[in-house]
């Protein structure tokens, strides 16, 4: 299991630290590092920003694990879109990183809209 935290990923920005308000509003929360995907049973690393630690481990060595998944984000693993009017992206959040590219929001509109469909299987830690 990984504890998360929003302000562990944003602490690594520098600078801000929340008020015990805050931390009390979002508090970390604990999910298993590996899943199983409920349609493919194929496994994916539930990793991003915000682990902050393995539970259980001694901090510095969940802190190298955790940083050595890095490889995940290299080039030959990441699709950059390039976007086109018209186009639509979807993917699978229980199995995919992403994140925004930065863009000329003088020069373009960006419209979001998130769908989520329940699914009736339940997702499966890997143990």
């Amino acid at each position: 299991m990984v504890e998360h935290s929003i302000w562990h990923s944003r602490s690594q920005r520098g600078g801000y630290v929340p008020s015990e308000e805050e931390r009390a509003a979002r508090p970390p929360a604990q999910h298993p590092l590996v899943r199983r995907h409920p349609g493919s049973g194929r496994k994916s690393l539930f990793v991003a920003s915000h682990p902050c630690h393995i539970v259980g481990w001694p901090r510095e060595a969940g802190r190298a694990l955790l940083e050595s998944m890095a490889f995940a984000t290299l080039a030959r693993f990441v699709y950059a879109h390039k976007w086109r009017v018209g186009d639509l992206a979807i993917w699978d959040n229980r199995c995919t990183l992403h994140r925004a590219s930065p863009f000329s929001s003088d020069e373009h509109r960006r419209e979001l809209h998130r769908t989520t469909i329940i699914d009736t299987q339940s997702e499966t830690a890997i143990v």
